[in-house]
C-alpha cells in the first residue's frame, strides 16, 4: 500500500469515480468524490443515460481487481449470444463466442452504480452529493462548486483532480480554454428511446433470458437486454429525421402502426408500449475525442470525459473500467509522481480509446443491418472455423474486443486485416467444406502471424 497524505478529488460519482476511488483508497490516498446529482440510493432519479450495460472481460477484470466481481454476480445476467427477430417474427440465435465461457453480462446501470458507491463508502471514500462543479483553476487545482440544494457556492483546494464526470465534463470544459487543446465531437444522426418489456405474471422473462435480443431492420433496430427482475430494457434506435424516424412518431397511433409493421412480435410483451414511448425522452449519442487529457500533474480526464463513445460495441463501461486498471497500475509503478503517471496514462490509452470509438460506430452498421444477412452469418461460421484451427493467430474482431484484453488498437488493426482475408476466402463459396485451407494457411501466416497481439 502507498501511504500518502494527499487528497484526490474525483468529479463524478457515476461508474468510474467510485471504482477508481476504491483503488486509490486501498493505495493509501484520501479520496473525496463530488457528484452533481442527488444520491440515487435515497431519491428516485434516472441513472444518467440508463441503457443497460454489457459487462465483458475488461470490466470484469477491473471489478475482480477491486474484489467486487463475486458480489456483482447477483445482479448480472449472462447473455450467450444474439437472438435475432426477423420481420416475419422468425427467431435465429447467433452465439457470441466459440464456447459457453464467451458470454457478456447484462447489468442495470443504476444497480451497478449503487453497488459501486456502497463499496467506495465502505472503504471510507467520501461522496458529496448535489455539488455541481462550476469551474477549476487549472494552475492550482482549486475547484468551485455550487450546492444544488442551497445555491451556496464554495471553493475546494485539491492537490490532484480527476474528472470522471462524463461526456458533458465540467473539467474538460475548463480545459477547452487552454491553448492548443484539441477537441472533436461527432453526433450520430440517430437517437434512442428507452422502452420496458415487463416481467410476465410469474415474474419470468417474456423472451429468452440469456440473450441480447435484436430486431435488425437495415437502417434502424430495436434491442432488448434482460434484467434480474424479469424485465427487459428495450432500446429503439432510429434516425432523428426522414423516413422511419422519430420525427414521424408523434402520436400513439403512429407508434403502434410503426411497431405492428416493423416489430410485430415485440408488441405482445409490451402492453403499455405507446405510454412508455412518450414517457421517455429521445436521447442522442456522441463520440468525443480530445487531447491532452491532463494538465501537468494536477488534473486528469478519465472515462467518458476524455473519450465518450457510442454504445454499439458494449464497451463504454468496459473501456472506462480499463482506464481505472491502467491508471492504478501506473500509480503502483511510479507512486504519486503524477506528471509521469498522467503522461504515461494518456500515452498508453488514447490510441486505444480512439480505436474503440471507431469500432463502436462500425459495429452499429453491423448490428442494425448485416446481422440479418446470410452472407454475414456464413462469414461468422468461417471466422469460428479459422479460430478453431489457428487460435494463436486468428481471433475474431468481436472476440478480441469483448473476450480478451488485447489492446483496442490491435483489435482494430488485426480486425481490418481479417475482414479482407474473410472476403477473399468466402468469395464464391457457400459451405465451410469448400473453404480453401491451403489459401487460408498462407494468408494467416503471411498477414496475421507477423502482427503483434498482446492479451
Amino acid at each position: 500500500m502507498t501511504h500518502n497524505t494527499e487528497t484526490i478529488s474525483l468529479i463524478g460519482a457515476g461508474l468510474n469515480g467510485p471504482l477508481l476511488a476504491l483503488g486509490l483508497v486501498k493505495r493509501g490516498f484520501r479520496v473525496e468524490i463530488y457528484e452533481r446529482r442527488p444520491d440515487m440510493r435515497h431519491v428516485r432519479i434516472g441513472a444518467g443515460r440508463s441503457i443497460n450495460l454489457a459487462l465483458s472481460t475488461r470490466g470484469i477484470y477491473a471489478l475482480s481487481e477491486a474484489g467486487l466481481w463475486d458480489e456483482m454476480r447477483a445482479i448480472v445476467i449472462p447473455m450467450k449470444g444474439r437472438m435475432m427477430h426477423s420481420a416475419a417474427s422468425a427467431l435465429t440465435f447467433q452465439p457470441y463466442g466459440k464456447d459457453e465461457a464467451e458470454v457478456i453480462h447484462s447489468i442495470s446501470r443504476a444497480e451497478l452504480n449503487i453497488a459501486l458507491m456502497n463499496a467506495a463508502e465502505r472503504q471510507y471514500a467520501k461522496i458529496h452529493f448535489q455539488q455541481r462543479c462550476t469551474g477549476i483553476d487549472l494552475k492550482t487545482g482549486s475547484l468551485q462548486f455550487k450546492d444544488e440544494r442551497s445555491g451556496e457556492e464554495r471553493s475546494i483546494e485539491s492537490s490532484v483532480v480527476i474528472g470522471c464526470d462524463g461526456s458533458a465534463s465540467a473539467i474538460r470544459g475548463e480545459m477547452l480554454k487552454l491553448g492548443r487543446f484539441n477537441f472533436s465531437q461527432q453526433y450520430l444522426d440517430y437517437g434512442y428511446k428507452e422502452l420496458t418489456i415487463p416481467a410476465g405474471p410469474d415474474g419470468q422473462h417474456a423472451l429468452e433470458t440469456n440473450a441480447l435480443h435484436i430486431w435488425p431492420r437495415g437502417n434502424y433496430m430495436l434491442i432488448a437486454l434482460p434484467n434480474v427482475d424479469g424485465t427487459f430494457a428495450g432500446i429503439l434506435f432510429l434516425p432523428f429525421a426522414g423516413l422511419d424516424s422519430f420525427a414521424q412518431l408523434t402520436t400513439p397511433s403512429a407508434v403502434m402502426e410503426f411497431f405492428r409493421s416493423r416489430f410485430p412480435d415485440a408488441i405482445p410483451p409490451m402492453p403499455d408500449l405507446a405510454d412508455n414511448f412518450f414517457a421517455n425522452p429521445t436521447g442522442s449519442m456522441v463520440t468525443i475525442k480530445c487531447s491532452p487529457w491532463h494538465v501537468e500533474g494536477r488534473v486528469l480526464l478519465l472515462g467518458d470525459s476524455a473519450h465518450a463513445i457510442v454504445p454499439f460495441f458494449g464497451q463504454g463501461i468496459n473501456c472506462g473500467f480499463e482506464d481505472c486498471t491502467f491508471l492504478l497500475a501506473l500509480i503502483d509503478q511510479y507512486g504519486a509522481d503524477w506528471d509521469r503517471v498522467f503522461t504515461e496514462f494518456e500515452g498508453a490509452r488514447k490510441i486505444n480509446t480512439d480505436a474503440i470509438a471507431d469500432l463502436a460506430v462500425e459495429n452499429f452498421v453491423e448490428m442494425r443491418d448485416r446481422v440479418a444477412d446470410p452472407r454475414f452469418l456464413f462469414r461468422k461460421k468461417v471466422e469460428l472455423a479459422l479460430e478453431a484451427k489457428y487460435p494463436r493467430f486468428f481471433v475474431p474482431k468481436y472476440a478480441m474486443v469483448t473476450f480478451h484484453r488485447i489492446p483496442y488498437a490491435t483489435a482494430l488493426k488485426r480486425g481490418r486485416v481479417q475482414d479482407l482475408m474473410l472476403t477473399e476466402l468466402c468469395d464464391r463459396i457457400e459451405r465451410i467444406e469448400d473453404l480453401d485451407w491451403n489459401k487460408a494457411d498462407k494468408l494467416i501466416r503471411n498477414q496475421l502471424a507477423p502482427l503483434e497481439m498482446v492479451s
